[in-house]
Order: structure tokens, then C-alpha cells, then sequence
């Protein structure tokens, strides 16, 4: 049993009943920066509701190279893994930690059982799906239709949303990592973002100036 404080960050989402029967069976987890949540290939039995931090869920290709498909903020679940965890398949997609989160695991059979009796929860994951599939296009989008140097400004645009900060702490293989690109592309289009006066380069640190 975990403490009903802990699920603030969903109190606005699910009603009270739900509350009460989420506090009763959930299992509470904490992971370090770059701790895998879900591995590609794992067998899911439980679903992760993200309490405190930001994930990353990422796409590999057959070279091993990762592409990041969205990052998952405090309130939200992950849609890939709700869907296998409906079909019982295993898990196509990587969660890693971008920072200290703290997730409670609900389990499949609680998870079913809910989406069958309990209208807020049923919206819940519904409306997961619909956000991370509109973010999914989004990416297919900025991936079609982007220059590497606007794919590139995005990303760090949007990490300054996640994280409310214009000071990024990432490194320059970090982020080619993400954007499955050579860290040497990424080096020589971050100096020139920083001689358009939009960025500013530090150790390991990027302050975004304009966004």
C-alpha cells in the first residue's frame, strides 16, 4: 500500500474510489538518470504512472541506433506500454530515466479490470493514447519534414518546456542519441545555433536564449 499523497499529481484525473483502490495496490519504484523502466523485448506485468521526473521512450533499429519517440512528464503513462499489456505482447520501445522519477506500478489485472468498471480511468487511458499518438506524428512529422539544425532547435525548445529551465544539463552524444545523428553533426550545428545568438554552449550545459 502506498500513501494517497504520493498520487497528486493524478488527483485531477481519477475519482475517489479510484484513488483509494490505486493506493491499495500499487507498487512504488525510484530510478536514478538513465535507469531503464522497460526494456525492448521485456514482458510487461505491470503499467508505470509517472509521479516525479521525466522518461524518455525511444525507438531502436536494427543497428541498435535509438530514435526518441516522446518523453513522458509527471501524470502520465506510457501508451506502448499499455497496448502490451492489452494484446500480451512484449515491449517494443525503451524507457529510460532522464532524471530522478519516482513511478508507481499498477499491475495488468487491475489495470483491465478498471478500464472495464471505472469511467475515469477508462478516459485516463484513452486520452493517453490520443496524446502520445498525436506526439508519435509529431515526431514523424519533424523527422519528414525538418532540417537536422530545426529538428535540433526543437528538441532543446522543448526540453526547456519539460524541465521549466532555459539551462539544459545534457551533452552533445546525449542529444545525438536522441535524435539518432553522429555527435560530431550535432557539435557543429549547436556552434551554429550559438553564432545566431540562440544558444549558449557551457561544459555539458546548453542555455537556450531564444524560444
Amino acid at each position: 500500500m502506498i500513501s494517497k499523497d504520493l498520487l497528486q499529481p493524478f488527483q485531477y484525473l481519477f475519482d475517489t474510489e479510484l484513488i483509494e483502490s490505486i493506493a491499495h495496490v500499487a507498487l512504488l519504484k525510484n530510478y536514478q538518470k538513465l535507469d531503464i523502466i522497460i526494456d525492448i523485448g521485456q514482458e510487461l506485468n505491470f503499467i508505470p504512472l509517472l509521479i516525479k521526473g521525466n522518461i524518455k521512450v525511444l525507438r531502436e533499429d536494427n543497428n541498435g541506433d535509438e530514435l526518441l519517440l516522446y518523453v513522458l512528464e509527471s501524470g502520465d503513462t506510457c501508451a506502448m506500454s499499455l497496448t502490451c499489456c492489452m494484446v500480451k505482447s512484449v515491449s517494443k520501445i525503451r524507457a529510460i530515466a532522464d532524471d530522478e522519477v519516482t513511478v508507481i506500478m499498477i499491475p495488468i489485472a487491475q489495470m483491465k479490470l478498471w478500464f472495464n468498471t471505472n469511467e475515469s480511468w477508462r478516459q485516463f487511458i484513452l486520452q493517453s493514447y490520443q496524446i502520445r499518438f498525436d506526439e508519435m506524428l509529431e515526431t514523424i512529422d519533424t523527422i519528414a519534414f525538418m532540417k537536422m539544425d530545426e529538428r535540433l532547435f526543437k528538441y532543446l525548445k522543448d526540453h526547456v518546456k519539460l524541465t521549466a529551465s532555459t539551462t539544459l544539463e545534457m551533452t552533445h552524444q546525449e542529444i545525438s542519441e536522441d535524435l539518432n545523428t553522429s555527435r560530431v553533426v550535432i557539435s557543429r550545428l549547436l556552434k551554429q545555433l550559438e553564432r545566431e545568438e540562440k544558444i549558449e554552449l557551457g561544459r555539458n550545459k546548453i542555455r537556450v536564449l531564444e524560444f
